[in-house]
């Protein structure tokens, strides 16, 4: 019977088992090695990356050319529009409406590139016509004030227009408003010492100088300069006749130079055409001899139209208390009250010698009628039924 307790080497083989190992201190355990990707896993991995790479590029090539294509005005649908800025409109409005007219696509890229180029301070009140067709630079430059595409318009201010008549249709015709130009026509200091004895304050003081004349101006334009512009011609074509009123230190002119405006502006808004000397004759006559019949009252309707709003004037208007009212008050009025052109001023300058103190308009002929004496002027006024001066 073989015992049950036996021991390795009798009976029967030891076992292939190694008995655990003690972990000595300080060794280091063993680590697995790490597994190796296959090689597809490699290629896979390294495809994903380039397709992620060209996706990411592809992505921003797409939305880089769209930008281009607004930046550089590529492949857009025609589309032309005239644009009004004001002094008072922001760069943030223009912009706006650039966007909303179709001009560009994207206002903060605009915005962007007018930061970098300095837009903002290159763009100047106007009327402007852009298009499609110009490319950020080409709009920036378009609305500066070399712009070629600033658009212009030739207005005829006519003789015997009143300020209020000159500004109303410059406001009409869209060069500025009627607000900015009595503003800068009472408040601005124009550099003509012929104005120096114009006080401020009142749009009224330039009435008579805006010489009437066909000017180009450009739309939008600044008040100022449209004023200035029509000052300088009116002192270039009084230019040869200012030493008339210079004086020379002892003796000065009869007549100053705001007299000559002011008579020049009756004969303007009383004539037929044909008859500015003759007219002037008769302003003369009646201011140079105070104790004729007329007593030295002008006595010129046109004053009377200029104090009620242009209607036709009648007996109350008379009495309306006013400097200019020329049936009220002896000598010329307080002021032009229309701005004549040269022939009235000429005829204001060298009037006629006449012994002449009325006149009245024939209705048939539109010509009018002078007489020396008020019994003979009656007769003329009975015979026309009233439609004299």
């Amino acid at each position: 019977m073989a015992d049950e307790h036996r021991t390795p080497g009798y009976g029967q083989p030891p076992s292939r088992r190694e008995p655990p190992r003690t972990q000595q201190s300080g060794a280091q355990p063993r680590r697995r090695a790490p597994r190796r990707r296959s090689a597809a896993a490699r290629v896979a991995g390294a495809l994903l990356y380039v397709l992620l790479v060209i996706g990411a590029s592809a992505v921003l090539a797409t939305v880089g050319w769209v930008w281009a294509c607004d930046l550089l005005a590529l492949g857009k649908e025609p589309v032309s529009i005239q644009i009004k800025i004001e002094d008072d409109t922001k760069f943030s409005t223009v912009v706006d409406q650039l966007e909303a007219e179709g001009i560009i696509e994207y206002k903060f890229l605009f915005k962007l590139y007018a930061a970098f180029s300095h837009a903002e301070s290159k763009i100047v009140p106007g009327t402007y016509k852009l298009n499609t067709e110009m490319d950020y630079h080409a709009l920036v430059s378009s609305m500066s004030a070399s712009s070629s595409t600033r658009q212009e318009a030739d207005i005829t201010i006519p003789e015997g227009y009143t300020i209020d008549q000159v500004f109303a249709l410059l406001d009409e015709r869209g060069v500025t408003s009627v607000d900015k130009l009595r503003d800068m026509a009472a408040n601005w200091d124009y550099a003509f010492d012929w104005l120096e004895d114009r006080p401020l304050g009142d749009y009224h003081r330039l009435e008579g100088y805006l010489f009437p004349d066909t000017y180009t101006f450009q739309l939008g334009e600044n008040p100022k300069y449209v004023i200035n512009k029509m000052l300088v011609n009116f002192d270039a074509k009084m230019d040869q006749y200012m030493s008339r009123f210079a004086g020379d230190g002892e003796t000065e002119p009869a007549y100053s130079l705001h007299d000559i405006v002011t008579i020049a502006s009756m004969i303007e808004k009383e004539t037929s055409g044909k008859d500015y000397k003759t007219i002037a004759s008769v302003i003369y006559n009646r201011l140079n001899n105070p104790t004729a019949e007329t007593a030295g009252y002008l006595q010129i309707d046109a004053t009377l139209v200029y104090l009620n709003g242009g209607k036709v004037p009648t007996e109350a208007d008379k009495a309306i208390a006013s400097p200019y009212n020329t049936y009220l008050y002896q000598g010329l009025p307080a002021g032009p009250i229309s701005n004549p052109g040269m022939a009235s001023l000429l005829a204001a300058m060298e009037p006629e010698s006449t012994n002449y103190y009325f006149y009245v308009l024939n209705p048939e002929t539109k010509e009018h009628e002078f007489s020396r004496t008020y019994a003979e002027h009656s007769v003329l006024v009975q015979r026309y039924q009233g439609n004299g001066g």
